[in-house]
C-alpha cells in the first residue's frame, strides 16, 4: 500500500537533493550527456548552443505515443515504472493503467516542476472540469486562482519557486496557463515560428484540422503543407541541426536523422508531417492538434492524451502518490537503487545523445535493477537500434528483441517523430523468449 502522503510529503527527499544542486551541477548534468567534442570546434559549438539553448523549459507536452508504450509495456498492478519526465504526459499516461510505483527522472528542472505540478493539480483541485481548464485550456485566468487556492499549498517547495518565479516578458512563470501554456517553451515557441514561416508562404497550419476524412487531410496536406518543403529557404533550414533544436534534437541525434534521410534532411521531415497530417484521423490525434492547432480539441475533447478524458480522471488523482519525481541522471539514478527495482524501463529518446561509454554505464545498472521479464522501450530518430553496435555481447545477450516489431510499433505512434521505436526484454540465462530474437541477432536494418 502506498501511504497517504501529500505531493509535498512524497517528494520532500527528492527537492532536497534537488535543491542541493548548485547552479553549476545542474549545467554539468546536461553538458555530460551533450558535450563530445571541444568548445573551439564546430561540433563543440553547436552542442554548447543546444545545451544553451535547453537549460529552460522545453516541453509543455511530451511527443511520445502513450498507447504505443502502454502496448509494449503491459502494465499491470504490481509494476514497477522509471520514466523520462520530458513534459509529465507519459508519467500521468501511466497511472490510467494503475502502477505500483511511477518514478520519473529529468535532467530539466523545468520539466521536474511541470510534472509535479500536474500530479498536485490531480490530487488537489476539485473536479474535472477545473483540471481540464488548467491542461487542456490552459488559457484561462481561473487557472492562476485555482493554482493559488488548490495547487500552490500543496507543491514542494522546489516546484513551487518556480512556478512562481518570474520570466522576462510574463511574470510569474505559472501565468503560462492564463497564455496557452503550449505556446510556450522550447517546442511551443519552435511550432509558433514554424505557423509563422508557412503564412509567410501563404499557408495556414490550421485548416488540415477542418478535414472531414483521411482523404481530405491528404488533400488538404498535399495542397497546403507539402509544397513547402520544396522551398529553396525551406530546404536550407531543414539542413541546419540549429534550426531542430527547438525540437529537442541535439548534434548527435541530428546526424541519426541525417542518416535516415540519405542527405535529404527536407524529405524526411516531410514524410514525417505527412505521417502525422494523414495516417490517423485527425478529430482524435491530440498530437496533430498540438502541431497544426497550438492546443487541444476543446470542444469535443476527442483528440486529448488520455490523462485529459474524463473516464480517467478519477485514476489518476487516486494514483498520484504513487509517483516520484527526481531531478537527476537516468544512470545516476539507477545506481542508487537496489537489484531488480523496477519493471518497465522508458527511455525515451534519450540514447540518441549518448555515447558508447554512457550506454555501456547506463545499461549495466539497467540489467542490475531489472526484475526478471523486465522491458525497456525507447525511440530513436533513425530506424536502427544503437544497442546493437555499441553494448558489449555480455550485456546484449541477456536481452531478447524482435526488430520486425519497430515498424509496426512506428506505424501506430501518432505523434509521427521518430524513426524507431524498440522493445528489449530482459531473459534469464539460456532463455530466448518465444516470438524474439536474441538481440544479438539483430539484422544490419530493421525490416
Amino acid at each position: 500500500m502506498v501511504p497517504e502522503k501529500t505531493i509535498a510529503e512524497r517528494t520532500l527527499a527528492a527537492p532536497a537533493r534537488t535543491k542541493s544542486l548548485r547552479s553549476a551541477e545542474k549545467e554539468k548534468l546536461l553538458e555530460a550527456a551533450v558535450h563530445k567534442h571541444g568548445a573551439a570546434t564546430p561540433r563543440g559549438f553547436l552542442e554548447r548552443l543546444f545545451t544553451l539553448s535547453f537549460r529552460g523549459f522545453v516541453y509543455p507536452q511530451i511527443w511520445e505515443d502513450p498507447e504505443v508504450d502502454l502496448e509494449a509495456m503491459k502494465i499491470g498492478p504490481e509494476s514497477r515504472v522509471m520514466t523520462i519526465a520530458s513534459g509529465g504526459c507519459n508519467v500521468m499516461n501511466y497511472l490510467t493503467e494503475t502502477p505500483a510505483r511511477v518514478t520519473a527522472i529529468d535532467l530539466n528542472p523545468a520539466h521536474v516542476a511541470l510534472t509535479r505540478l500536474k500530479l498536485a493539480a490531480a490530487k488537489y483541485l476539485p473536479d474535472y472540469e477545473s483540471f481540464f481548464l488548467f491542461f487542456g485550456h490552459a488559457d484561462e485566468k481561473r487557472n492562476i486562482e485555482n493554482y493559488d487556492r488548490y495547487i500552490a499549498p500543496h507543491l514542494d517547495a522546489f516546484s513551487r519557486k518556480y512556478w512562481e518565479g518570474r520570466s522576462l516578458l510574463d511574470g510569474r512563470r505559472i501565468n503560462y496557463f492564463t497564455k496557452n501554456l503550449y505556446q510556450f517553451g522550447l517546442l511551443g515557441r519552435f511550432l509558433g515560428v514554424v505557423h509563422i514561416l508557412a503564412k509567410i508562404y501563404g499557408k495556414d497550419p490550421r485548416e488540415i484540422l477542418t478535414a472531414k476524412s483521411r482523404e481530405e487531410q491528404k488533400e488538404i496536406f498535399d495542397r497546403t503543407l507539402g509544397p513547402l518543403f520544396d522551398k529553396s529557404f525551406v530546404k536550407f533550414l531543414c539542413n541546419m541541426p540549429v534550426s531542430l533544436y527547438g525540437l529537442g534534437i541535439p548534434p548527435s541525434q541530428f546526424d541519426e536523422l541525417m542518416k535516415s534521410a540519405n542527405g535529404d534532411m527536407a524529405g524526411l521531415l516531410k514524410a514525417r508531417l505527412e505521417r502525422l497530417a494523414c495516417d490517423f484521423p485527425i478529430e482524435e490525434n491530440y498530437f496533430a492538434w498540438q502541431a497544426f492547432g497550438r492546443g487541444y480539441d476543446r470542444e469535443r475533447r476527442k483528440a486529448v492524451p488520455r490523462y485529459l478524458t474524463p473516464k480517467n480522471y478519477e485514476k489518476i488523482k487516486e494514483a498520484a502518490d504513487c509517483v516520484e519525481v527526481h531531478h537527476t541522471s537516468i544512470t545516476t539514478f539507477l545506481q542508487s537503487q537496489p537489484v531488480e527495482s523496477f519493471d518497465c524501463y522508458v527511455f525515451l529518446d534519450a540514447q540518441d545523445w549518448m555515447n558508447t561509454q554512457q550506454l555501456q554505464e547506463l545499461w549495466s545498472e539497467v540489467l542490475r535493477t531489472a526484475s526478471p521479464g523486465a522491458r525497456v522501450i525507447f525511440r530513436t530518430a533513425g530506424e536502427e537500434s544503437p544497442l546493437t553496435k555499441k553494448l558489449t555481447p555480455g550485456l546484449l545477450d541477456r536481452w531478447s528483441y524482435d526488430p520486425t516489431q519497430s515498424e509496426k510499433a512506428v506505424a501506430k505512434d501518432r505523434s509521427s517523430i521518430y524513426g524507431g521505436f524498440h522493445v528489449y526484454t530482459l531473459t534469464t540465462p539460456g532463455e530466448e523468449k518465444a516470438g524474439s530474437k536474441p538481440a544479438k541477432s539483430r539484422p544490419k536494418k530493421a525490416a
